[in-house]
């Protein structure tokens, strides 16, 4: 039996195997529901228990893992943590990632959860593993095994080069499987050869040279290609039009298209499926469908009213001190308010998926005369086992009989339209009884995707006479993101309720120690279409508190680091904090300083230097601490065209111990290009005529070009030993406020609602009164830190 992971192994393969030592689990039962939360797929105990991993005979180490790599590197990292535990160099070892058929359920691929928490199990797998194979060697050479080391796989006895012997030999013509023990004793840090060491990317090579990786790219016989038409209320999920918009669809309107197999019609999904690609395009252009009138989405064009308007139940996370009392003893009063626009993922390519329904005859079942189906989908879901359970619902199939195969996607970083096509996929594989290709069009991307929600923070704050904070009163509003799968809706396979879930909480609390504190999240339905987006409400939140506390620092006439120092109790936060200003040459100042380019003459051009911290704390309340992260960042401001450049970048981070440090600089680098786009560019509009989403081409909805992305500098912080911490999305959590403050300190003006767009800076310019005054007279000087 080929032992690796370019041969899709079932877990009936793996336990009928010879020569392999597996470790395997129960399937863990989902937690008990959460208030608040979207509710957990659990394993399935029919499906026996979780592989986590192999060592077989040929001295190679497939490993299993229920996350997927949305381009974070984890498939490497993983990688050098089995690598590390097992002994064995990193070539041997095959990572398996999210498919349903082989990997444990380990849930989503969100909230940068997979190292922090995810590979504990499979640490452990490999650390118990490892001491088994030493155990055996020890019998097998006749030595005590404490006389014993590893390398790279091979165990020998101490000081005798010739005393040796290899995984593969001491797993030969032998099934053996334990079940994992979490207690099972680690390496020390001390010990790590591989972890802690930068690692090229294992899945590099293969999308360079061209190797099958990515969905689209997929191909099997027989396959034929699939189109979906959409209905007219892009960016709805909830309400009863939905599903019950279809007035009539004309199928002669394409009859003179060669190819075509079905036009298939269940309430508001339409599909095309046709034999050659071309003309499903073409039949995708052609058809002719009618829909009837819908009442239109939320106006957003006032986006803090929209919000306020919105429906909201109020949960208080923390009440500390006396924030009532506090306020009302307070030398200057600051209310500020912070609004945060409806986001992309913006996948640069459109999302695909391949779906092939068979009849699985009797004669194999076992099992009476009539034949059952069994369901196969590629798709580029961040989360595997929950898309399967959607298919389970949409299909009427047992999941047992659905295998949800991983492969690469277009970018996401948050949850895009990988799993409504790959329901279209099913949908229409199952009308023509044979696979399909399906690929949405760009519009179709922009205006279906789950959008990263918006959001409201209120901050009632102000100073005490001293140039204290007196208080510290949050409010959060976000509109849930939810956001079922959309053929599920269409289908009414589901009911299109709009529900509130409690998603406001990441990174509510701010980092700094007020004395008087009180933080509340208002829960919401959603108001468009929405799902998860790189840091979640965390970015939003971030936002509020690192441009509060600067507005706190200018008003108090401190310097903003040093005002941060200030109430920064967290020395591993504070130290990172430090760290990051020394290296970005932190110019002191207790105002804007409003530099002019005196090199050039040019005075329209004004330099500004911005800092923030945070630290990304995700999950439901009080959830889990990822990544610590500062930013220091350089811009210019042409004060008469409005233009923001964001010149440069210093990105302090702390993570931990570093599986790969060169993984998480690439993390850190993709953190800030996306978050500079988002600050600088990004909002979703709609269009006032239809009231749908109307960003639906890279026109209508720019990112951040080559030519704009700034120089970036990474100051990482040495925590060997420390757990490691979650990378992925901590870097870009405190990044809009630092450049947010960095436009301040270039003009004297605030802004307090991204994005950072040329018209909104001009037009705020225009509008803006003298430079901003000294500290308030009110305060009197603080004391130094």
């Amino acid at each position: 039996m080929t032992r690796r992971a370019d041969t899709p192994l079932t877990r009936a393969d793996f336990h009928a195997a010879g020569g392999v030592l597996l470790v395997t689990r129960e399937p863990p039962p989902a937690p008990p529901p959460t208030p608040g939360q979207p509710a957990l797929v659990s394993g399935n105990p029919l499906e026996g228990v979780e592989i986590l991993l192999a060592v077989w005979d040929d001295d190679s180490v497939t490993a299993l893992n229920g996350h997927v790599d949305l381009g974070t590197g984890i498939r490497t990292a993983l990688g050098q943590i089995v690598a590390e535990e097992l002994d064995v160099a990193m070539t041997s070892v095959n990572m398996v990632l999210g498919d349903t058929t082989r990997a444990p359920n380990q849930g989503a691929t969100i909230a940068s959860a997979s190292i922090q928490i995810h590979s504990v199990p499979l640490r452990a797998a490999a650390a118990q593993a490892r001491a088994w194979l030493v155990d055996r060697a020890a019998g097998v050479l006749q030595v005590d095994r404490a006389l014993l080391t590893v390398r790279d796989g091979l165990v020998s006895v101490i000081g005798s080069e010739n005393r040796s012997v290899g995984y593969g030999a001491l797993v030969a013509q032998q099934h053996v499987e334990l079940s994992l023990a979490l207690d099972s004793p680690l390496k020390s840090p001390e010990d790590y050869r591989i972890v802690g060491t930068s690692t090229a990317r294992v899945d590099i090579p293969a999308k360079a040279t061209g190797a099958l990786t990515f969905v689209h790219d997929m191909r099997v016989p027989g396959m034929l290609h699939g189109r979906v038409v959409r209905p007219p209320y892009a960016g709805a999920d909830h309400g009863d039009f939905i599903g019950n918009t279809l007035a009539s669809v004309d199928e002669s309107s394409i009859a003179h298209i060669p190819g075509i197999r079905a036009v298939v019609v269940i309430r508001d999904f339409i599909g095309i499926v046709a034999e050659r690609e071309e003309h499903a395009e073409q039949a995708l252009r052609e058809l002719r469908v009618r829909w009837k009138p819908w009442p239109g989405l939320t106006n957003l064009d006032d986006l803090e009213t929209a919000i306020r308007a919105n429906p909201a139940t109020q949960r208080k996370l923390i009440d500390e001190g006396d924030v009532d009392a506090a306020m009302a003893g307070a030398a200057e009063r600051m209310p500020r308010n912070y609004v945060w626009p409806y986001q992309m993922h913006g996948s640069i390519g459109p999302s695909c998926a391949l779906a092939d329904w068979r009849e699985v005859p009797a004669s194999r079942l076992g099992s009476g005369p009539a034949a059952e189906h069994r369901l196969t989908v590629w798709a580029g879901s961040q989360n595997p086992h929950v898309l399967r359970a959607d298919l389970s619902r949409l299909m009427g199939l047992a999941d047992m009989d659905i295998d949800v195969i991983r492969m690469e996607a277009a970018g996401c970083y948050g949850r895009n339209c990988a799993d409504d096509v790959a329901a279209d996929a099913a949908l229409l594989s199952r009308a023509v009884g044979a696979p399909v290709r399906v690929q949405l069009t760009r519009e179709q991307e922009h205006a279906w995707e789950p959008k990263g929600a918006a959001q409201l923070m209120q901050v009632n704050g102000g100073l005490n006479a001293d140039g204290s904070v007196a208080a510290y009163d949050f409010q959060t509003s976000y509109p849930s993101n939810g956001a079922p799968t959309l053929a599920l809706l269409l289908t009414r396979t589901v009911e299109p309720v709009a529900r509130a879930y409690e998603m406001g909480d990441r990174s509510a609390r701010p980092p700094y120690d007020y004395e008087n504190l009180r933080v509340s999240v208002n829960d919401m339905p959603p108001m468009l279409r929405a799902s998860w987006l790189r840091g979640v409400s965390a970015l939003p939140n971030s936002f509020a508190h690192e441009s509060y506390i600067d507005e706190l620092a200018t008003a108090a006439g401190v310097d903003p680091v040093e005002f941060r120092l200030r109430y920064l109790s967290e020395p591993r936060a504070a130290e990172l904090l430090r760290a990051t200003a020394d290296r970005a040459g932190w110019k002191v100042h207790t105002q804007p300083q409003q530099q002019a380019e005196e090199q050039s003459g040019a005075s329209d051009i004004v330099h500004g230097q911005g800092v923030a911290y945070a630290r990304y704390v995700h999950s439901k309340w009080p959830g889990y601490g990822a990544a610590w992260a500062a930013w220091v960042a350089d811009v210019e401001v042409n004060r008469k065209t409005g233009e923001v450049q964001v010149r440069r970048v210093v990105v302090g981070h702390d993570a931990g111990t570093l599986i790969n440090p060169a993984g998480v600089q690439h993390q850190i680098h993709g953190n800030v290009v996306q978050t500079t786009s988002r600050a600088l560019t990004e909002q979703v509009s709609l269009n006032p005529t239809t009231n749908t989403v109307a960003s639906l081409e890279w026109g209508s909805y720019p990112i951040l070009s080559f030519r704009d992305v700034p120089v970036i500098e990474v100051v990482t912080m040495a925590r060997p030993g420390e757990p490691p911490l979650g990378a992925g999305e901590s870097a870009s959590v405190p990044g809009t406020a630092a450049i947010a403050n960095a436009i301040f300190d270039a003009t004297g003006v605030r802004f307090r609602q991204p994005p950072f767009t040329a018209e909104v800076v001009r037009a705020a310019l225009q509008a803006a009164p003298d430079p901003v005054p000294a500290a308030s007279p009110a305060l009197a000087a603080a004391p130094p830190l």
